[in-house]
């Protein structure tokens, strides 16, 4: 509630932009828009909503200045022309409406390139630069400060000439003028993540040798031209906004103590800075893993605070109120940016003005659907926590139009939104669960400690489905035909999750999970996480299986100082991960010196070790203290099969959801529990 959080809902006035609250939408990449760089309608919904639900500041995504080559994605918003400018101008109306502010990004990727409710508006501007993927840019090499790549194993680009540069500086000014005119607050210059000004910043990718290159001097003189030249565009009212990257966490790149040295040559003229950090090789920092912990890069936006005395924009995995609160009274920071969290809880501003905090739908930082659907495969962005990231949750506005009776028959994370859903519709709906505790697998994963943001969500449909009055929970309570019966069924929904995937391999079967035993399943891991040492030097530990499961096990044993093996039988590990978590993989892997047999499979299981083959062949012994088999998991749809058979000849709908369709993702459960809203309108329900 505002009285008990004040200064989140404090107005801040920079320039000629009040900005309502204190709470910034991060400029994270969507996907939404038209193929040929256009805002779509679905995108200017998007951005609505958050607006609508409170927040006070929207900076939108990167728009490219310079297309081709300054891309970084195949929909990537441009406004390197003044046709982009009515759709833009829609965004802003739409956005205003509702009291917001907003801000463009404006951005040129360079060698990264690929790759109204009271809210104001900001655009990101940004180049790509040597971030701009080949493929995506026309088959186009990539242009950068040096031929440096901008992550390891990336495209070689070309440097720019100085005609080049002066160039793209105009390209700048000309873009920002276009957001001005288009009804922007502001202009946010996108300076970090290895895009374009970035590759010029940093002195891991800048190697030149002239008046753009060497000395911190040379290396801001890029971005100081391009400020100055935006500055000449927009006048002398329009905040600019500056992002950086203030800790890149490279080997070589630039730390904390040497951004406030540079920003010394930038500070004039900028009006805020949106204190990021990371670069490519660093995206673990850049989008925040999940063991991270709210606000934990506050105090680099501190540091760029007390040295300037202008306003600062800290993010990082902000999600629980009193945090945000507190960060903003010590004075850390003046806006606190949240991107994946506001994807998740577009209402996250009006849910804590109005003491409904408790019903937050909090991000769990896992980027499955937003980074790894954008980043990671080249696909519009998603939610494993929120399955209406566009429409928004539409379905509360509906209600049924006759009695329906809805069973549904798990209360895992799937059965839990199926649920939900179908009572929040006006089902009467009854939930059966056949052991003690709700949440299914996330709930079991969640009491590993590096998981246990993933808690959050099965919290969150515990307390919505606790606020629903016709839906009723039955824990300890078996499926059987004869319980369903007696609930006079019109859908039955089964989201019986899954279990772990034991194959017909020698000795698995009579070694795992045994009282006293060495080998372990994950969930008998999980049982035992207490009861593992804090330090567990010259212990070795195998793991059988490289996919997420093997890796969470990874994960918590090598920083305790276990000599750590993982085996996995295809050419590499976490393949499926997304990018911040693969590469957050890597670095754990390296950093622990793990042990990573590859094109390895698991051929016989012993009390005390694993026998696997190489991929020459080779057939040799892996000896443990603590043997783990992670090899994925099974769906347990035995309970779908016995109710399909029994309901076949009648008008009863039965549907089978989540992991007991194929074991997946907790995503794809979320979607398909809020699809029981589909299957009542053609059911004639609604």
């Amino acid at each position: 509630m505002k009285d008990k959080y004040t200064h989140i809902f404090e107005p801040l006035t920079v320039r000629t932009m009040t900005i309502k609250n204190r709470i910034c939408m991060m400029p994270m990449g969507t996907n939404y828009g038209e193929q040929n760089g256009e805002m779509s309608f679905l995108h200017i919904d998007y951005y609505r909503q958050r607006a609508k639900g409170g927040t006070g500041l929207l900076i939108v995504e990167n728009a490219n200045v310079d297309f081709p080559q300054g891309s970084n994605g195949t929909t990537q918003l441009r406004i390197d022309l003044d046709n982009y400018i009515p759709r833009l101008f829609k965004l802003c109306e739409n956005v205003h409406k509702h009291g917001a502010c907003i801000a463009i990004q404006l951005n040129h990727a360079g060698a990264s390139a690929m790759h109204r409710y009271g809210t104001k508006v900001s655009i990101q501007i940004n180049h790509a630069g040597a971030s701009a993927m080949s493929s995506r840019i026309g088959g186009l090499q990539p242009v950068s400060a040096s031929n440096i790549p901008s992550k390891t194993g990336g495209a070689t680009p070309r440097p720019l000439t100085k005609d080049e540069i002066l160039a793209i500086v105009k390209k700048y000014g000309e873009a920002a003028k276009r957001a001005q005119t288009a009804g922007f607050d502001a202009v946010e210059i996108h300076a970090g993540h290895s895009y374009l000004i970035s590759q010029f910043l940093s002195p891991v990718y800048n190697d030149r040798t002239d008046e753009f290159g060497g000395s911190i001097e040379n290396r801001t003189r890029f971005c100081r031209m391009i400020i100055d030249e935006v500055r000449s565009q927009i006048g002398p009212h329009m905040p600019i906004m500056l992002r950086l990257s203030a800790d890149e966490f490279v080997k070589g790149g630039n730390t904390l103590e040497d951004t406030l040295k540079y920003l010394e040559y930038l500070n004039d003229e900028v009006d805020i800075f949106d204190v990021s950090c990371g670069l490519n090789d660093s995206i673990q920092y850049q989008i925040d893993a999940n063991y991270m912990k709210d606000g934990w890069r506050s105090y680099m936006a501190k540091a760029v605070k007390e040295k300037f005395g202008k306003p600062v924009i800290s993010m990082g995995n902000y999600r629980d109120p009193q945090v945000v609160e507190d960060t903003l009274a010590r004075g850390d920071c003046d806006l606190i940016g949240m991107g994946r969290g506001l994807i998740a809880e577009p209402n996250w501003v009006h849910k804590v003005a109005n003491d409904q905090e408790c019903m937050l739908r909090k991000c769990i930082s896992c980027n499955i659907g937003c980074a790894g659907n954008r980043i990671g495969g080249n696909r519009p962005i998603r939610c494993t926590v929120n399955p209406s990231v566009l429409e928004g949750d539409t379905h509360l506005g509906r209600k049924v139009n006759k009695n329906c009776n809805v069973v549904v028959i798990g209360g895992g994370t799937a059965g839990l939104e199926a649920a939900c859903s179908a009572a929040e519709v006006g089902c009467t709906t009854f939930l059966l669960e056949k052991k003690d505790v709700l949440g299914g697998l996330a709930t079991e994963i969640s009491k590993i400690p590096a998981k246990h943001r993933l808690n959050d969500f099965p919290v969150y449909l515990q307390r919505r489905a606790a606020a629903l009055d016709n839906l009723y929970i039955f824990k300890n309570v078996e499926a059987t035909l004869e319980v369903i019966e007696k609930f006079n069924p019109h859908i039955i929904i089964c989201a019986t999750g899954s279990a772990p995937l034991l194959p017909p391999i020698a000795g698995l079967h009579e070694n795992i999970d045994k009282e006293g035993g060495k080998v372990e399943s994950i969930l008998s891991m999980i049982k035992h996480v207490p009861d593992y040492p804090e330090d567990m030097t010259g212990q070795k530990v195998v793991v059988i299986g490289g996919g997420a499961v093997g890796l969470d096990v990874v994960e918590f044993f090598a920083p305790r100082g276990a000599e750590v093996s993982i085996v996995e039988m295809m050419p590499a590990i976490g393949r499926d991960l997304d990018p911040v978590t693969k590469n957050d993989t890597k670095c754990m892997m390296e950093k622990y010196n793990v042990n990573q047999l590859t094109s390895t499979a698991l051929q016989e299981v012993k009390e005390d070790c694993f026998v696997v083959k190489s991929p020459e062949g080779e057939v040799y012994e892996l000896p443990f203290d603590h043997g783990f088999v992670c090899l994925g998991m099974r769906a347990q749809s035995k309970v779908y099969e016995e109710v399909s058979k029994a309901y076949k000849d009648t008008n009863v709908r039965v549907e089978n959801i989540g992991d007991s369709v194929r074991a997946r993702r907790i995503i794809d459960g979320t979607f398909e529990g809020r699809n029981i809203v589909f299957t009542l309108e053609q059911k004639g329900f609604l």
